[in-house]
């Protein structure tokens, strides 16, 4: 997915790094605390939001919140109600969600309201995608705005970082996926001075922002699948095959984006798009259940709290399922991310495998699925490394990572991403 500049220590006039690291110290904390607010905020509204309409709406009016004609009814009205907004919003809510990734270029600021309103009714609606995405690019839209006004002295490329890593720093609650990502993007940029020189700000931005989450929300990532405590051969080579297969899997959702996106676009019309959009997946969480909906964070570790409890058929169906309406979603024009999605499908993958092998560890399966789904789909090795080990909580699945994903590597190395170009073409 695309990430955005970081800023370098490079040092001017004979400038030391401490002179030129120090004045962003401060811009650093302040863009951090603000990018955890903002996302803390809409997730919380998001959240308040989805109360009402899955729960006290449906109980008002004697209709099961999640039966099948409560889901098709509740996923066709946010296809309404999203695409009035992308319809009738000051840049029709940001670009084509299609053709962005983490980061970007920022938008101009009045674009933002229709954007996070677009994001939370998606949200709150049950539609397959994650916040990160308009919530990386509201907070660098405005650092980048308000951050220029306030000290011009720094390049409009130090806020972009600042923001982006702060916000990554609070989605998951750890400067270190920040780290990762920045240092990713950062290998394949000219600069001068030391890496941590160059790294420097984005951590303070991103220690801050995750802080401030820690602080106010306690996220948690882990499933509480049992730990690996004494990993073997058996446990590598499942490993192995699991991140793998799952790598295959994650890329028919590549490979099918620009055919569906395609469709979709033939209807022109926003009003016509995300309707109909939020009917196909009306009927797809219909199918699914109530697992499939929504970004899938809760409903990973509701679908992990349950080991054995399902069948092989159940997990395939929650698999394609949920990888089918991330397709749709992404396609049709809804204000999202798609890393939070890709979670859930990597999970369910990862069950499915335990369920038609049970030898296979959990940890084992979970983790390298998750993997394998997220080489996939973002092609960022670091952070699908990160959530991948964070999900098993068990550093002995650190090392099994790291090897499995080496041939997943070589699997989606040079395949298309799940994400367009401006004209449509996937990203290789």
């Amino acid at each position: 997915m695309a990430t955005d500049h970081a800023p370098t220590a490079s040092s001017p006039s004979g400038e030391t790094p401490l002179r030129v690291l120090l004045p962003q110290l401060l811009p650093a904390l302040v863009v951090g605390v603000t990018a955890s607010l903002l996302f803390l905020g809409i997730s919380a509204l998001a959240e308040q939001f989805q109360e009402v309409l899955w729960n006290d709406l449906p109980d008002a009016l004697g209709i099961g919140g999640y039966s099948s004609l409560w889901i098709i009814i509740m996923l066709t009205a946010t296809g309404v109600a999203v695409g009035l907004v992308i319809w009738k919003a000051p840049g029709h809510a940001g670009p084509d969600p299609a053709s962005t990734g983490l980061g970007g270029a920022p938008i101009a600021p009045g674009v933002v309201p229709g954007l996070l309103l677009a994001g939370v009714l998606a949200l709150a609606g049950g539609v397959s995608l994650g916040p990160e995405n308009p919530i990386i690019a509201t907070n660098i839209a405005l650092a980048y705005w308000l951050g220029r006004k306030a000290q011009p002295s720094l390049p409009g490329a130090v806020w972009v970082s600042l923001a982006s890593a702060a916000t990554i720093g609070a989605l998951f609650g750890t400067p270190v996926a920040a780290a990762l990502v920045i240092s990713e993007a950062l290998a394949g940029q000219p600069g001068r001075g030391s890496l941590w020189d160059r790294l420097f700000a984005p951590l303070v931005a991103a220690g801050a922002g995750s802080m401030t989450t820690q602080l106010l929300a306690e996220p948690s990532f882990a499933l509480g699948l049992p730990p690996l405590t004494d990993p073997g051969w058996g446990d590598l080579l499942a490993a192995l095959v699991i991140a793998s297969a799952a790598a295959v899997f994650g890329l028919a959702s590549c490979y099918l984006l620009p055919y569906v996106h395609a469709a979709f676009r033939r209807l022109r019309h926003p009003m016509v798009m995300l309707p109909l959009g939020g009917l196909v997946l009306g009927l797809l969480g219909a199918l699914g259940g109530h697992l499939t909906l929504f970004k899938g964070l809760e409903e990973v570790k509701e679908l992990t709290s349950s080991i054995g409890g399902r069948s092989s058929g159940e997990l395939a169906t929650l698999a394609v399922v949920k990888l089918l309406a991330l397709l749709v979603a992404a396609s049709c024009g809804f204000r999202g991310g798609r890393i939070f999605p890709a979670v859930f499908i990597g999970a369910a993958f990862g069950l499915l495998a335990q369920a038609l092998v049970p030898e296979v560890h959990p940890a084992v399966a979970v983790s390298s699925a998750v993997l394998g789904v997220l080489l996939a789909t973002t092609r960022q090795g670091w952070i699908s490394l990160f959530t991948g080990a964070v999900l098993a909580a068990s550093p002995a699945m650190l090392a099994l990572l790291c090897l499995a994903s080496l041939p997943a590597w070589l699997i989606v190395t040079g395949r298309p991403q799940l994400e367009l170009d401006e004209h449509g073409r996937p990203l290789l």
